[in-house]
């Protein structure tokens, strides 16, 4: 069961699969980073893809 490496908190499988990392570690959920931090990685990931 993923969860997020800064809290502990249970994330969901689709959210992990889409902001892990190359290890598949979680560096943090939503609850613990702004939005828009994951809308920037989200993009970055889209255009490295």
């Amino acid at each position: 069961m993923p969860a997020c490496e800064h809290c502990d908190g249970h994330v969901s499988e689709r959210f992990a699969r889409v902001f892990a990392d190359a290890r598949g570690r979680v560096l943090a959920c939503p609850n613990c980073s702004a939005n828009a931090g994951i809308a920037e990685v989200a993009q970055q990931r889209g255009h490295d893809a």
